[in-house]
């Protein structure tokens, strides 16, 4: 099994993919909700809490027609984790020989992270044809994406770092990138009221840019 059948599909989902990190698993399915009110399909939870493996198994579980990825995967073993908590994708903000390893033996498809055109080849070679360029805005951003697009242009981005939604479609309006990551979508202030209303309307705002 290629490591990203089926990734180009969901990565067309939704041209941002919101990126959460989760403190509290209660909040994952009124999230998740409120997120697919606003038409936002999609989201990477980040492995950054205590909370994120928690939070994807009840968003899968929960909320199906929501596409749940898991991010910040560093290890075979976090692969392997995510994969049985209902992750639908997995995504890294670098990768490893270990880590392709795992997802060689998963069915879960897998975004790894590159910053710098030799990362881009790397991982080209290694059969990734869809990379995650991070942390975008630190490593050079859209101009960056133009200069490795010239020469490299097998390879598809998701930008995700310091992404705003005012530079959002720049991003998206370039030929080398299918969406964005973006956590502008879920404020912290907005999860800790639990303003899903205000949540719904950023992902609709979100959801209508065009790419």
């Amino acid at each position: 099994m290629n490591r990203q059948d089926g990734l180009d599909a969901l990565l067309a989902v939704s041209p941002v993919i919101p990126v959460l990190t989760i403190d509290n698993a209660a909040d994952a399915v009124p999230l998740a909700r409120a997120l697919i009110e606003g038409g936002v399909g999609v989201v990477e939870v980040t492995l950054r809490t205590k909370a994120a493996m928690e939070a994807i198994a009840a968003m899968a579980e929960a909320v199906p027609e929501m596409v749940v990825g898991a991010g910040t995967v560093l290890t075979p073993s976090q692969y392997r984790e995510v994969e049985e908590a209902g992750a639908k994708f997995v995504v890294s903000p670098g990768s490893s020989p270990a880590v392709h390893a795992a997802a060689a033996k998963s069915r879960v498809p897998f975004l790894p992270g590159a910053a710098t055109p030799t990362e881009v080849l790397h991982l080209l070679e290694a059969g990734f044809r869809y990379q995650k360029f991070f942390p975008a805005e630190q490593a050079g951003g859209i101009p960056m994406l133009k200069a490795i697009g010239a020469p490299i242009h097998e390879v598809t981005f998701c930008p995700t770092g310091g992404i705003t939604p005012t530079t959002a479609p720049d991003y998206l309006a370039l030929a080398n990138v299918i969406c964005v990551g973006g956590s502008w979508l879920t404020p912290a202030a907005a999860l800790r009221a639990g303003d899903w209303a205000g949540i719904a309307k950023l992902a609709a705002q979100a959801a209508a840019l065009k790419r």
